[in-house]
């Protein structure tokens, strides 16, 4: 209870802030306070379409990153095993990191469909992510132990799962929670540039385009919930797994 009741007075806190801000500038049609937002977004969710795009959305950005997720650890463990797999893919790694996520977007907007375009961005985003962490993770796997495991013939099976995957869980926990971020974030600008239909960022840009600002103060609001939520559910996951040992 402490702990919500902190939450929600800290949350009341920057409310406030933003109230009086919206008070200062005095023209709620370009910079909405609290009340003309809450007021467009409950009007917004009362429509199919609200749904509809926020649903598309996550679903994009879901896949995204949950594929990232998979290649990430398939490639640090192909890394960890064959150096010479590690020497002919990390030029592509760094290149990834190093490419603003704009320019990313824009290419791939000229090959791909542009309902595709956040789903590809948010699995390029978080891939080196996941790959660099668990590739640095499986390289620090104490020496001894893998002795032992070799010592006493453990199945490639059992070492996965006594050695290997404690010893990675730590940082692949900590990089999905940083990937799952870049993934939200760079999902939604591929929207909001591609236009992506039944999308969160196309009516960002929409709402931009129209000036109308309360949309787009609403918009945003749901942008930053649905973030916190996801963000959350993760944090659940892990800690609820973590429990069951």
């Amino acid at each position: 209870m402490k702990k919500l009741l902190r939450h929600a007075l800290i949350g009341a806190f920057w409310i406030g802030v933003w109230w009086l801000a919206a008070l200062a500038v005095g023209l709620p049609k370009l910079f909405p306070g609290p009340a003309e937002t809450a007021q467009a977004l409950l009007r917004l969710s009362q429509t199919a379409v609200f749904w509809r795009s926020v649903g598309m959305t996550l679903l994009r950005v879901a896949l995204g990153y949950l594929c990232a997720v998979a290649a990430g650890i398939l490639l640090a463990a192909g890394c960890y095993r064959i150096r010479g797999l590690d020497t002919l893919l990390s030029p592509l790694r760094t290149v990834i990191k190093a490419t603003p996520v704009s320019s990313f977007i824009l290419l791939v907007w000229l090959w791909l469909r542009r309902g595709t375009v956040p789903l590809f961005i948010s699995f390029l985003m978080v891939l080196p992510i996941i790959w660099t962490s668990v590739q640095e993770a499986l390289k620090a796997v104490d020496g001894d132990l893998k002795e032992m495991t070799a010592m006493y013939r453990f199945s490639w099976l059992q070492r996965l799962r006594y050695l290997y995957a404690p010893s990675v869980r730590p940082s692949l926990m900590a990089a999905c929670m940083t990937g799952l971020g870049f993934a939200w974030k760079s999902g939604i600008a591929a929207e909001v540039i591609a236009l992506t239909p039944d999308s969160v960022g196309k009516h960002l840009s929409d709402a931009k385009n129209y000036l109308e600002y309360p949309d787009l103060f609403a918009w945003t609001v749901t942008v930053i919930v649905l973030s916190m939520a996801l963000e959350g559910l993760l944090k659940a996951l892990a800690h609820r797994r973590e429990g069951r040992k």
